[in-house]
């Protein structure tokens, strides 16, 4: 079968078209044909040797696949083979940029009839990330003001319609450009803020009338992070769940004193250590998705080939939505 794979770290040069043998399921696990991958910085962060855990080479990346099971395990219960299904594939094992993957029968979720392959590879890992750092990190209550920053992203369009759906009085979409902006208040944000231009958090205190927002999704790190918490409102929340610039951040606990505020990590993997969370959440947003509610923004579809070209396109800001690779 053809799968991606890198052998050193590196650039998006690295990422090589390799022949390898297809996959055998053992016990728990299943073998899915793979119909779409979804492509996340997390992807690029292990081509780069930069991601939050080690990441062994040789290493084929991809943690969130939607497909066909083709053959089951010994001991797998309950899923039959054809059954059309989505999956994270978890940081130990994410083996996704092929034409086959092996993956825990456990942490699978069967798909509606109307749930289209490429549109659901949306949700194991950006739309599971925007549903938990709202909720389960941040505790949005009713009436709450929300920041979302990179918010024409693949987390960042789900989130903004999410806090919606949970309740936020205000969201506040931050981004790159004009486009990014629009895209961001046609999926419901109340306002759109350019994160790029020198005073944007000045902009944040003025329509929050100098309160702040009671939640801040916070993931480029750098002067963005510093920044940020200059307009986070008493008692609020800032998650910080990923770093897109490189550029780490540091902290004095102290200065969050002041105003009783938290500064919270969020890592997805983690999740897997929680099946009926990650699954109880997964099947609400895919509830979500049918109820018309929640609407999946695809960035394109590209082939496995063009693994290298995707993510110099995410990785230069050039993108909204999810970007999907098609075997």
């Amino acid at each position: 079968m053809k799968a991606i794979q890198f052998t050193q770290y590196g650039g998006p040069d690295v990422l090589q078209v390799i022949d390898i043998a297809r996959p055998v399921p053992k016990k728990k696990d299943v073998l899915i044909k793979v119909a779409a991958i979804g492509v996340n910085y997390a992807d690029a962060a292990r081509r780069e040797g930069a991601y939050v855990v080690e990441t062994p080479l040789p290493f084929i990346p991809g943690s969130e696949v939607a497909g066909e099971v083709v053959e089951v395990g010994e001991d797998v219960k309950g899923i039959k083979v054809g059954t059309k299904v989505v999956t994270l594939l978890g940081s130990n094992r994410a083996t996704g940029y092929a034409e086959y993957t092996l993956a825990d029968s456990r942490g699978l979720i069967p798909l509606p009839e109307n749930v289209d392959l490429t549109q659901a590879v949306a949700l194991p890992l950006q739309g599971l990330t925007a549903y938990h750092i709202l909720k389960t990190m941040g505790r949005l209550e009713k009436g709450e003001t929300v920041i979302v920053h990179a918010a024409a992203g693949g987390v960042g369009t789900l989130a903004v319609q999410l806090a919606k759906i949970f309740g936020a009085g205000k969201v506040i979409a931050t981004a790159s450009s004009k486009e990014k902006l629009e895209l961001a208040k046609n999926l419901g944000a109340d306002e759109a803020i350019n994160y790029t231009e020198t005073g944007w958090e000045k902009q944040i205190l003025e329509v929050t009338e100098g309160k702040g927002a009671d939640i801040i999704l916070e993931m480029v790190g750098g002067h963005i992070f510093y920044e940020s918490l200059q307009c986070l409102a008493p008692f609020g929340r800032l998650v910080f769940y990923g770093m897109a610039s490189g550029k780490p951040v540091k902290l004095n606990p102290a200065r969050l004193m002041e105003k009783n505020q938290s500064v919270l990590g969020f890592f997805l993997p983690q999740m897997m250590a929680k099946p009926t969370l990650y699954q109880q959440s997964l099947h609400e947003l895919l509830n979500y998705v049918n109820a018309g509610q929640l609407k999946l923004m695809l960035g394109g579809t590209f082939s496995l080939d063009e693994a290298a070209d995707v993510h110099r396109l995410l990785q230069g800001r050039k993108t909204t939505g999810k970007l999907v690779l098609v075997p």
